[in-house]
């Protein structure tokens, strides 16, 4: 049955799972065994408040390459089953599936060998999600994608409205890789250039190794981005940076997206990637980072980027935890819906230990 051909199925989200529990590796594969939505009358008619969507596109990355593969990678990662048997997170006692209407939008679709004609599709998939009221979670994909993305939100909130938190080992600010506009490491430049993020609304954290260059640093100043090194998280630790960056977020715009390059954590927890830098955050000092702003400043959408499955090790640890940081995102959105937003919000019941 194919809605295009003009089939008569009403609109609304598909559940395309027979089981109670579900595992990762049976069946067809959406992000925690959501139900599917294809059109944005399904998204509407569903009420959806978060769609997951993927961008599987890695045209435009120039070191090592097989993010094409991270959306279904993140898809596949997670061992546990269906949400439909509950998803508590143990540390804030929050279930996001029982708070939040969520749905897999499945993929954009892509045009290999053509950038722009891919990045316009993209542009127009993340409008055609952010026009219904939901708020896309886009599984990539190279960084390149970040472009098209915001863009894409833009166009629905308003050019100039949105703020950036990025968490990455690198700028991802060259003015062109190779002589191309349109590549991996420079998609925050183009927003920049194009008026969709204003430069002061870019927060930056955990830039590390050898790049960028001295004039693509005297760029980012002179365009007041906000950039916090892994060599100021080491001196004045993590905890301080992230409550900067709390307060950063949403200075002068309306709205926060968060794009994560799953290369901002250390090797040792991301080694699927194609950039690794050494030297990064852990994983939990991410997760918790990605949930604080979820649900202490709150997002219109996110990105989690660079995951290339066929450089994973064993127990596709860098897709897990790519998986994860949706999984906090959702977690910290449905906490900010029950009006739970004070700083690092922990329940009791888990951080105190036995009575």
């Amino acid at each position: 049955m194919n809605d295009k051909e003009g089939s008569k199925r009403p609109p609304g989200p598909i559940q395309l799972n027979r089981q109670t529990i579900a595992l990762a590796y049976t069946g067809l594969h959406t992000f925690m065994r959501t139900p599917y939505c294809m059109t944005p009358e399904d998204l509407t008619a569903g009420e959806i408040e978060v769609a997951i969507c993927g961008v599987p596109w890695d045209g435009t990355q120039i070191t090592r390459s097989g993010s094409h593969a991270g959306p279904l990678g993140i898809r596949l990662a997670d061992y546990s089953p269906s949400p439909l048997q509950g998803a508590l997170h143990q540390s804030v006692r929050v279930d996001p599936f029982k708070e939040l209407r969520v749905a897999d939008y499945g993929d954009s679709e892509i045009y290999v060998g053509d950038t722009m004609r891919t990045f316009t599709s993209v542009t127009k998939f993340i409008s055609e999600i952010a026009g219904t009221g939901a708020k896309p979670f886009i599984l990539g994909g190279d960084h390149g994608i970040t472009w098209p993305n915001v863009t894409g939100l833009a166009e629905v909130h308003g050019y100039g409205r949105i703020g950036v938190v990025h968490f990455d080992a690198h700028a991802d600010t060259a003015p062109d890789m190779m002589g191309v506009l349109a590549s991996h490491g420079t998609p925050m430049r183009r927003l920049i250039e194009s008026g969709a993020v204003k430069g002061k609304n870019f927060v930056q954290i955990g830039l590390r190794g050898y790049w960028p260059d001295p004039p693509v640093l005297a760029w980012m100043e002179e365009q007041g981005m906000r950039t916090h090194f892994m060599a100021e998280i080491e001196k004045r630790g993590f905890d301080a940076v992230l409550e900067d960056a709390v307060n950063e977020a949403m200075e002068n715009v309306d709205y926060l997206f968060l794009s994560v390059d799953v290369d901002v954590a250390d090797p040792a927890y991301a080694p699927g990637t194609g950039s690794p830098e050494p030297g990064g955050l852990t994983s939990r000092e991410l997760l918790r980072a990605v949930r604080r702003l979820s649900a202490e400043v709150g997002i219109v959408g996110m990105d989690v980027v660079e995951v290339a499955p066929v450089m994973d090790s064993g127990n596709s640890i860098t897709a897990l935890l790519a998986s994860r940081c949706v999984l906090e995102a959702l977690t910290g959105t449905a906490m900010r819906k029950l009006g739970i937003t004070s700083p690092d919000y922990l329940d009791d019941r888990a951080s105190n230990g036995p009575n």
